[in-house]
């Protein structure tokens, strides 16, 4: 669960950082990644994102992992993979579809 907390993180500064300072640094524009609609919009998706992530990791970090009798380098780097990589690509994709829902009423 943190290494999907922290991976879930990177999504996150990617949609708001640039989406902070924009119009004082308009050099950051090429951290916009996602290509978010807005600094308004982009905000917005992360707080959306992360009132519906954070409920449904609920369940996953009460019951935890599931022990495996394998050694601990398989298991962190199984790990590393399911949460490391599924954090940052979960967030990227959510953020972007709620950016693109959000850009229509806004």
């Amino acid at each position: 669960m943190t290494t999907f907390s922290i991976a879930n993180d990177v999504a996150k500064y990617f949609a708001i950082v640039p989406a902070l300072f924009i119009a004082s640094i308009p050099a950051l524009q090429g951290l916009n990644i996602m290509n978010l609609h807005s600094p308004e919009t982009a905000i917005l998706s992360a707080v959306i994102f992360n009132a519906i992530i954070i409920p449904l990791l609920i369940p996953l970090a009460l019951r935890g992992v599931a022990y495996k009798p394998i050694g601990a380098s398989a298991l962190l780097r199984r790990n590393l993979l399911v949460y490391g990589l599924g954090g940052i690509v979960v967030p990227f994709v959510g953020i972007k579809l709620i950016d693109m829902i959000v850009s229509v009423f806004i």
